[in-house]
Order: structure tokens, then sequence, then C-alpha cells
């Protein structure tokens, strides 16, 4: 489904920092980037390159963008897609972004003025990339899990 609250408060974004590359998947929406790059879909294999490769991966609270951002090693800024304006059929990305927003390198923005601002803040220095998602769980919790298995 369209996400236009998203890619129009990032374009707004990408126009007030033209030194900052901002590229937008699109998908069906109706609104077209003016100040960003954009495509309306990208091929599996380059969006994970282009997610490799960036500072810090803005996207909607999907368990496919969260696993991602993981996959990388990326720092990701949420948008959770709301019922309410029509961009999911369910408000599950609320439930989603409250259960793992608190997690290193997973930032989660209330409102389209909030993502702009949380990605000024993460990108505020240059020369030091956001914080990155952990690839892997901690030892203590492997673990507490291995022995929960294990125990007789």
């Amino acid at each position: 489904m369209p996400f236009e609250r998203l890619v129009r408060a990032m374009d707004a974004w990408a126009a007030r920092h033209p030194e900052v590359p901002v590229e937008i998947q699109i998908g069906r929406g109706s609104y077209e980037p003016v100040h960003a790059g954009w495509v309306r879909l990208m091929p599996v294999d380059e969006y994970r390159r282009k997610v490799a490769g960036a500072r810090l991966f803005v996207a909607h609270a999907g368990m496919g963008s969260i696993i991602t951002a993981i996959e990388a090693g990326k720092p990701l800024l949420m948008l959770p897609r709301l019922r309410a304006e029509g961009e999911h059929n369910t408000d599950h990305q609320l439930a989603t972004a409250a259960s793992i927003g608190s997690r290193p390198g997973l930032h989660v923005a209330g409102n389209a003025a909030d993502l702009q601002a949380r990605a000024s803040v993460l990108l505020a220095d240059a020369g030091t990339p956001p914080a990155p998602i952990a690839r892997h769980a901690d030892p203590a919790f492997t673990d507490r899990i291995r022995a929960f298995i294990e125990a007789p």
C-alpha cells in the first residue's frame, strides 16, 4: 500500500538537506518526490545493496524492513503505517514499533515531523554513523535459551 506520509516527509527533509543523498522507493504511491531520488520498485538485490551502503535506513515498521536493517547492520528509523491514514488495514506496526523500538539501532518516529527531526539528529555528525544494529543476540540471552532447552 502507498505510504505517502513517509515519502512526503523524507522528500521535504531532502529539500532542507541537499548535501545528503536520499533515495526513496515509492511503490504505487501517487506522490513523486521532487528533492529526493526515487524509484517505484527496486529489485531485491539492489535494495539490499542500497541499504548496506546507507548511513541510515528510513522505512515503515514492517518486519521485512527490520530484518533488512539487522542483516545489513544499519540503524533503522521507522515510521509505523497507520490504519486511520489508509496506509495499512491494521495498526499492527504500532505494536511492532512499541515492542522493538527501544533496542539499540532501532528508532521510532511518532509522526512525520518527528521522523524529520530524528533523521537530522541521527545524521548530525557526518563523520560518525548512527549506532548500528547488532547482528547477533546477546550471549547471555542465548545462554538462557540454551539452558532452558537443555534443562531436564
